[in-house]
């Protein structure tokens, strides 16, 4: 009986171990069959790296106008409409200054009248010098009383004193015609800058009002020279400084890059928020940009060199909290799954400081059905 049941055992023992060999052997047999995975690869190389700060804003133009009326009266001629281009200096605008042409004419009539005065009062002084000095020689001869010589001192200076005011008669004549030749000058409004007529808020016939109270009729911009106003958070501000460069797109001009430079830094920072106002000048030329639209950028604080740099979409596994990820490196034709630590994420790309090196090959498409230790085929090498 003990002999049966120990032979019995030795069978069932031989058949396992039977058995497993042969799996083991299929296990074996099918890893070596398995054909090769193509993937595509890319080369582990560095580069300058720029560090910056994401920021976001709105471009206004540096320079724009409100222009309004100085003068109140009816709109006699409206010259330009909206959206075109004017020069510094245009017409623009004509009120209806017919009353103070009437008061320029008065005075300049008052100028000649004064002028009149002036001469007849220097006629006057001729006068009466030629009559002082003949009593003067008649008293000396007896001929004259002292009272005739004194009423002539009289009347020459009295003739003097007429030339006086007849002299500031006439500038008194002057300035009045000065005055209404100005006013008369603000009966034509002027582009008080080279731009674009943004607003037109004005038609003939209506009563514009003086400069105080007036609203604006026009509002002329400049887009040429824009400014990009970003707001930079607390923690990040002792980081800015003028002169710094800021790289900038907007959504109407997808694919572009634009930039500018910091020129204001605001000395303070917000109450509400604790963020810093900065704002960086834009050149324009051509007028691609507009002044509304909203800009997302960076402002570049620094460049770092020899940087290894890892496209995201590489990573099978990525944490962008822990900024750990993993990835297949390919030597000798078979990958090996790498832990990668990182230190940055730029957009697109991410910094790698460890778990490869300059020069290895990763895999960069095909890798989602892959496993440690499988064979490749490059499909395309980059």
């Amino acid at each position: 009986m003990n002999a049966r049941t120990a032979l019995f055992f030795s069978l069932i023992t031989t058949l396992i171990i039977c058995s497993c060999h042969k799996n083991d052997t299929v296990k074996t047999a099918d890893r070596t069959s398995k054909p090769p995975v193509a993937v595509e690869l890319a080369t582990a190389t560095t580069s300058g790296v720029s560090a910056g700060i994401e920021v976001t804003g709105s471009l206004e133009p540096k320079f724009s106008v409100d222009v309004k009326t100085q003068i109140p009266g009816l709109v006699k001629q409206v010259m330009v409409t909206e959206w075109v281009r004017v020069r510094k200096g245009q017409p623009l605008v004509r009120v209806d200054v017919a009353e103070t042409e009437a008061q320029v004419k008065r005075a300049e009539a008052g100028i000649v009248s004064a002028k009149a005065n002036l001469t007849q009062a220097q006629v006057s002084v001729n006068r009466t010098e030629r009559e002082l000095a003949r009593l003067i020689k008649l008293k000396e001869s007896g001929l004259a009383t002292q009272q005739a010589l004194d009423d002539a001192r009289s009347e020459t200076e009295a003739a003097k004193a007429r030339v006086g005011v007849a002299a500031a008669q006439i500038k008194v004549a002057e300035e009045e015609l000065r005055q209404g030749l100005a006013r008369q000058a603000k009966g034509l409004v002027v582009a008080p800058i080279d731009g674009i007529v943004a607003l037109r808020d004005v038609n003939v016939g209506d009563l514009a009002s003086d400069a105080a109270a007036a609203k604006p009729i026009f509002r002329i911009v400049d887009n040429r020279l824009l400014n990009l106003t970003v707001t930079v958070s607390s923690v990040d501000s002792g980081r800015i400084k003028t002169g710094q460069p800021l790289e900038f797109s907007v959504d109407s001009q997808p694919g572009r890059t634009f930039s500018g430079n910091v020129t204001h830094i605001n000395p303070e920072l917000s109450n509400a928020d604790r963020s810093l106002k900065v704002i960086a000048e834009v050149r324009n030329v051509p007028e691609t940009l507009k002044g509304g639209l909203f800009a997302k950028g960076r402002i570049i604080t620094g460049v770092r060199t020899d940087v290894l740099q890892v496209r995201r979409s590489a990573f099978g596994t990525f944490d962008p909290q822990s900024k750990k990820g993993s990835l297949f490196v390919v030597e000798n034709g078979v990958v090996h799954k790498r832990e990668i630590q990182s230190d940055a994420i730029n957009g697109d790309l991410v910094e790698v400081t460890s778990g490869l090196k300059p020069g290895e090959q990763y895999v960069i498409r095909g890798g989602f059905n892959l496993k440690d230790g499988d064979k490749v085929a490059v499909a395309t090498a980059k």
